[in-house]
């Protein structure tokens, strides 16, 4: 074994084999090097072969020891199966090790926000998140979480396989849902726009009625909370507990939504829609889902149309004429006056979406920092505070 220590935290690498004939010495070994240690400890497994039930008990020995968490990392499947065939999953914090995947000549079929969508084979694409620099396997991993939860509670979803190294970069293998997003079929067919507008609204109305209870999602009240928390280097602490309190207005619920809901996310298998981003899934009212579709099909069509296109695959004309369409079946509205009215409502939501997510993203981007004295006028304090009273009762009124 190799040990070492790396960010605060003992690395114990073990390499070869761990059984009856040598486990005394290890358990010997490693309790001599984390004897009167305080850090962290992570056992990694990269070269680990086998392990006997002697191995896997001065692991547990370890384990109630240190009386905390002990990941065990990097194992790979044959290893993996003596942990879980043991139960030894349910003890430790065990963790395949992260497989390449190479997307060398693979066709890209979608991009967003957070990254870029390549098909693999007939079976399978990978969800590469590439943009902005490396994210977080934390968050990634979030996602492919995400997936599988809503996977089982009977939510539209492509299936997810396992999370990978593609380059630089981490990404998380679905199984393969037609070759097209729903935008991208918007634009091989804008004759049929009514028709995938009314699915789109139908479909987004048939998850917003999906209850899960059981606590699997996070509140989307406490997600805010949470972004929130990067806007203090721009506003006031006044202005920052209002922030906070519009968000603690956000009712706990055990109903799903999206997050983030745009034609871009979604494709189509067999005719019908599934939601294949899953990272900001969580317990909230449907009105917030509402705000972010507004936010994409009508605000940035208007205000940003190169990053309309960008993020939805579609022209900024293309993507305000699917909100208009959308809108009117999702709420059942006809007539254009009751309809602008509905819209300001969403408008309002879709306001206090993106002053809460600006302060983030701003962390991350150069062109965003520099746009925010002007973003903290226009929208914080000109639309999003004087109007906190009416957004706190749509957000508690709308569950």
């Amino acid at each position: 074994m190799t040990i070492s220590e790396k960010d605060g935290k003992i690395i114990i690498a073990l390499e070869g084999r761990i059984d009856t004939n040598n486990a005394a010495q290890t358990e010997s070994e490693i309790f001599a090097a984390v004897e009167g240690k305080t850090e962290d400890i992570i056992i990694d497994a990269e070269k680990l072969e086998y392990i006997s039930s002697a191995g896997l008990r001065v692991l547990m020995k370890l384990r109630k020891s240190i009386n905390k968490e002990l990941p065990v990392i990097n194992v790979s499947r044959d290893v993996y199966d003596i942990f879980e065939t043991t139960g030894f999953t349910e003890l430790l914090n065990v963790q395949k090790a992260m497989r390449e995947l190479s997307i060398d000549g693979c066709v890209q079929i979608a991009s967003g926000g957070q990254g870029k969508v390549y098909r693999i084979d007939d079976e399978t694409i990978v969800k590469v998140f590439c943009n902005g620099g490396v994210i977080p396997l934390d968050f990634v991993k979030e996602e492919q979480a995400n997936a599988k939860a809503a996977f089982v509670a009977g939510v539209p979803t492509a299936i997810s396989f396992d999370t990978v190294k593609c380059g630089e970069y981490y990404g998380i293998v679905y199984e393969m849902i037609d070759s097209k997003t729903l935008s991208k079929a918007i634009v091989d067919e804008p004759d049929k726009m009514e028709i995938y507008a009314e699915k789109y609204a139908a479909f987004i109305k048939d998850f917003q009625s999906i209850h899960v209870p059981g606590g699997k999602f996070k509140q989307s009240r406490d997600i805010y909370n949470s972004k929130i928390e990067a806007l203090k280097t721009w506003i006031t602490e006044d202005e920052l507990a209002i922030m906070h309190e519009i968000a603690d207005s956000i009712p706990v619920t055990d109903t799903l939504i999206h997050g983030d809901p745009h034609s871009g996310n979604i494709m189509i298998k067999d005719g019908e829609l599934m939601f294949i981003d899953m990272t900001e899934v969580c317990y909230g009212p449907k009105l917030l889902d509402n705000g972010a579709i507004f936010r994409d099909l009508v605000s940035a069509p208007q205000n940003t149309p190169q990053a309309c296109e960008y993020s939805m695959g579609m022209s900024a004309d293309l993507a305000a004429k699917l909100g208009q369409i959308f809108f009117a079946k999702y709420s059942g509205i006809s007539d254009p006056a009751q309809l602008g009215e509905y819209l300001k409502t969403a408008g309002l939501v879709s306001a206090f979406n993106i002053g809460a997510n600006i302060g983030a993203f701003a962390a991350v981007n150069e062109m965003a920092r520099q746009k925010m004295p002007g973003i903290v006028e226009r929208l914080i304090r000109g639309v999003i505070i004087p109007n906190k009273d009416a957004l706190k009762y749509l957000l508690s009124a709308n569950q």
